[in-house]
């Protein structure tokens, strides 16, 4: 099929619309509710259901993902616009205290839907591009997911800062952003489907959008405009085994990804809500300032500016073969010294406070670009990428979660100084984890230890 999109611009832009999706700009959510009339115990629960529903979805969605027969653009379609409506039903909440089950509800349907678009434009750049330029292209989509939020924080805190307190149209970014994604899904290439779950293929796309062969053995492939697709004439060729569950989570590698993102982000969270505190989000009635909405919205910026600009430079530190494992630990390295600062510079002022927020984006910049990569290089052969995305996504969330719960808890019974100082300690762990746990990947992708896991080629169907 012609396209008047190239597969990585197409990818580029999905990226960008999905940025701007992000998790249904839910800082500025609870803003707007609590203006409306509800107590910060009912905003706190339907902000956190999203996030609950997601840690016990992601897993399974990345399996889903894995065994689908559908093909995965229909899957990233109906996320991106579930996500979008469901995050868009708050335009409908009356004023006072009231319209619980609404946002409840719809909370929860975006954490499910929500839970499908990761693992869904993965297994299609994996699908698309294959194990060789599947990190460039990953790279790609990272950079402008970043971008997405930035422009998505932009539109959402100018419209809000303008309309203050009536801050309900700024949530308008979130429908516009779902249809456009789903208008540009529809110029992805769907790819082998097999390859995009980590099994092994005959041709993929290079970086440039371009038909190439990966097994030069193989006899000489047509090329056509999309993918080559089976011959019809033939019978149909049975698809390679996975690796058994079992096998893949209880790899070493997997244990040590899961647990050192698990206690970064149990570490991590919490800084950012401690920081809005202490300078000074909220009158003394609770309520949110006005104000408020600038430094949220500068916050978020910062940190997707500098995210942005540091998956670019992974990306070409990559290129130049430096391994996972020292871009990883760099990342994790800057969570103890952004929560020493924070510390130090408590009584400095809003923008002392605020430059903090550039080791958050370098730790989450870092993290968010080699996560991927590791993945791809420990499963990649397994049949079983998607699962794994989820489930270490999954571990990571649930330290994101109880970081919430735990450091507030600690704020309240003894101070914001206390928090950050957990906080501080806790992100000791992770590196020490992923220090001596993880081995270098880099690499060693399609190298996965299972017996007959790497099947010969000609097991593989080639699909259009």
């Amino acid at each position: 099929m012609a396209r008047w999109l190239s597969a990585p611009l197409a990818f580029a832009l999905v990226s960008f619309t999905l940025g701007e999706l992000g998790d249904g700009l839910n800082i500025f959510q609870g803003i707007y509710l609590v203006g409306l009339g509800w107590n910060e115990g009912s905003v706190g629960l339907a902000l956190s259901l999203m996030g609950l529903t997601a840690l016990l979805i992601q897993t399974v969605a990345g399996d889903i993902v894995d065994k689908t027969k559908i093909d995965r653009r229909i899957f990233l379609s109906v996320a991106s616009i579930v996500t979008a409506l469901s995050a868009s039903a708050i335009l409908f909440v009356q004023e006072g205290n009231t319209d619980h089950a609404l946002i409840f509800i719809t909370k929860i349907i975006e954490g499910i839907s929500g839970s499908f678009i990761g693992p869904c434009l993965a297994a299609l750049t994996l699908a698309s591009f294959g194990p060789m330029h599947f990190d460039k292209i990953m790279a790609s989509n990272i950079l402008w997911g970043h971008v997405g939020s930035v422009v998505a924080a932009i539109l959402a805190g100018g419209t809000a800062s303008i309309l203050y307190p009536n801050i309900k149209y700024c949530f308008l970014v979130i429908g516009a952003s779902g249809l456009l994604a789903v208008f540009f899904v529809h110029y992805l290439p769907e790819g082998d489907p097999l390859m995009g779950r980590g099994f092994k293929g005959k041709t993929a796309l290079d970086e440039f959008g371009q038909l190439e062969k990966i097994d030069e053995a193989d006899e000489e492939t047509e090329k056509a405009d999309d993918f080559p697709y089976q011959d019809q004439d033939k019978a149909p060729i049975q698809p390679p085994e996975a690796a058994s569950y079992r096998e893949v989570f209880a790899d070493r590698k997997t244990a040590a990804l899961c647990v050192a993102g698990f206690f970064f982000h149990f570490a991590n969270a919490n800084v950012l809500l401690v920081l809005g505190e202490l300078m000074g989000w909220d009158n003394e009635d609770g309520s949110p300032k006005s104000t408020a909405i600038p430094l949220i919205a500068t916050a978020i910026v910062l940190a997707q500016v500098t995210m942005a600009l540091v998956t670019k430079l992974g990306d070409r530190l990559t290129v130049r073969g430096v391994g996972r494992k020292p871009l990883f630990m760099a990342g994790l390295l800057s969570l103890p010294v952004r929560c020493a600062l924070v510390i130090a510079w408590k009584d400095a002022g809003e923008s002392w406070l605020l430059s903090t927020q550039i080791l958050d984006g370098i730790g989450g910049g870092l993290l968010g670009l080699i996560h991927p990569y590791i993945v791809a290089d420990i499963t990649f052969g397994s049949g079983r990428f998607n699962l794994i995305m989820g489930f270490t996504a999954s571990c990571f969330g649930l330290g994101a979660t109880l970081s919430h719960y735990f450091g507030q808890l600690v704020v309240e019974k003894f101070g914001h100084v206390a928090s950050l100082n957990g906080s501080l300690v806790l992100s000791v762990l992770p590196i020490i984890i992923f220090g001596l746990g993880m081995p270098e990947t880099f690499g060693h992708r399609g190298h996965y230890g299972k017996k007959g896991a790497v099947f010969d080629s000609s097991t593989y169907v080639e699909m259009a």
